[in-house]
């Protein structure tokens, strides 16, 4: 296999790119550097890299060339930052989306697996949610990454290119982000407690999400490029299937806490329905939260 990973210096990003890597692949990483949640940026010297935008297409879109998959994680992926940048989001997450399917679809790319988000079902749904509910988009972060769903569906059905959509659930572990005030909770509450500070948590806390290793979104991925069943710009939750409050974080992480005010445009309850992955797929998560913070993998 021959694939293309855009955002391949980040967190999820560059843990694909290693296991394609560690699975004899070769690989092309296309990453601008531009996260400002990432404390640092995980270059494979195995890979291809290029620090190139995805906005820019005459520039990326070479890189395609006898490309076989193509994973594209790059995005405006915080939904703060997006709010106090509603172009920036709609840019990055649209106009560059698209880049990535047109340079697939010249260069003959075989299917590309687009990183999605359950930030997509707002409020208005109940948990479990699952992919046929309708979209309760909240922020720009969310109704851009729904807008570019449909245009992977559009590239699907009109020019026959196969993708296949996912829809993460709060993803953590190794080489998570933790830095700024909006860095996934996780990560964040290591940061303060390896520094000896309470950990900040929103409003009242009771806010439950449904944690998701970043290995089982991994498998996810390799799984949908590997499987010849699927491209037909599927939806697909990947999540664990039980949600855990900040709270819960807290008294499982250990430590002191603050309450800091709440924020607007964010969903109060997730909890996914997973069935559709393990039918299609046959992916199942493997990690436990729970256990994975007793065994302190803080990579």
């Amino acid at each position: 296999m021959r694939a293309l990973v855009t955002g391949g210096a980040g967190f999820i990003g560059s843990n694909i790119v290693d296991e394609l890597i560690n699975r004899g692949h070769q690989v092309i990483v296309i990453d601008n550097e531009s996260a400002d949640e990432n404390d640092r940026f995980y270059w494979n010297e195995k890979a291809k890299n290029y620090k190139y935008d995805i906005c820019d297409y005459e520039k990326i879109e070479p890189l395609f060339k006898n490309v076989d998959y193509v994973f594209h994680l790059a995005a405006q992926s915080r939904i703060q930052p997006a709010i106090e940048n509603p172009i920036r989001t709609v840019r990055v997450n649209c106009e560059g989306t698209t880049n990535i399917l047109q340079a697939s679809r010249k260069n003959k790319v075989k299917k590309v697996m687009y990183s999605s988000t359950s930030a997509c079902y707002g409020l208005v749904n109940e948990p479990p949610l699952h992919e046929e509910m309708n979209t309760d988009c909240l922020n720009p972060y969310s109704v851009t990454k729904v807008g570019a769903e449909e245009i992977c569906k559009m590239y699907t059905r009109l020019f026959g290119l196969k993708t296949v959509i996912f829809r993460y659930f709060n993803v953590y572990g190794k080489r998570q982000p933790t830095k700024g005030q909006y860095a996934p909770v996780i990560g964040l509450f290591k940061k303060q407690k390896d520094n000896g500070e309470p950990m900040t948590v929103v409003g009242d806390g009771l806010q439950t999400r449904d944690y998701t290793n970043v290995s089982d979104v991994v498998n996810a991925n390799l799984s949908a490029a590997e499987n010849n069943d699927v491209g037909n710009a599927e939806i697909m939750n990947i999540g664990v299937g039980r949600s855990y409050s900040v709270m819960d974080l807290v008294k499982l992480i250990g430590g002191d806490c603050i309450h800091i005010p709440p924020r607007i445009g964010e969903s109060r309850h997730t909890l996914a329905d997973i069935s559709k992955a393990n039918k299609l797929l046959g992916w199942n998560p493997k990690v436990n939260l729970n256990q994975w913070l007793k065994e302190n993998k803080w990579e």
